[in-house]
């Protein structure tokens, strides 16, 4: 779905311009009345949130719910990304946009990984080689050297 989506953006771009804060603004906003339906859920977290420790933000020197900083700085990290993923849309083809975002996403679970001392599995492994081996037969990576090795024996032999 999210391939499909970045080419209807694409062909969107292409009609009507590149607007990537109005796109943005709209994939955002047009989803939020369906949230009426998980209204208790959010209702219960929101009470939970407020019995968490109480946590000192550093700079500011306001006292909050450890939970509800987190949740802050959550929504200010993802909409940086997010931000910055609608403007590579504008900028380049949907492939590559998703790659990005496949490669963010690749990141973030080796960080976590790492963060949370889980053990990295087989599976992890042929992950990272998926994720690895299609990159560089995106960025065709291995027709460029062939190329770069003809290009010097053709150098070779005009010496």
């Amino acid at each position: 779905m999210s391939a499909r989506m970045g080419i209807f953006q694409e062909t969107l771009y292409k009609q009507f311009g590149k607007h990537s804060k109005e796109a943005l603004f709209y994939n955002h906003a047009l989803p939020l009345p369906g949230f009426i339906f998980l209204a208790s859920d959010i209702y219960d977290h929101a009470v939970l949130f407020n019995k968490s420790e109480l946590y000192q933000v550093p700079v500011v020197g306001v006292t909050v719910p450890i939970m509800w900083f987190y949740l802050l700085m959550n929504v200010i990290t993802q909409y940086v990304c997010i931000r910055g993923v609608f403007i590579l849309t504008t900028e380049c083809a949907s492939l590559t946009v998703t790659l990005v975002v496949t490669l963010r996403k690749f990141v973030s679970l080796i960080f976590s990984i790492l963060y949370f001392q889980n053990p990295f599995t087989l599976w992890h492994w042929l992950g990272t080689l998926f994720v690895f081996i299609g990159t560089l037969m995106y960025t065709e990576v291995w027709n460029n050297l062939g190329t770069t090795k003809s290009q010097q024996q053709k150098v070779d032999k005009k010496n």
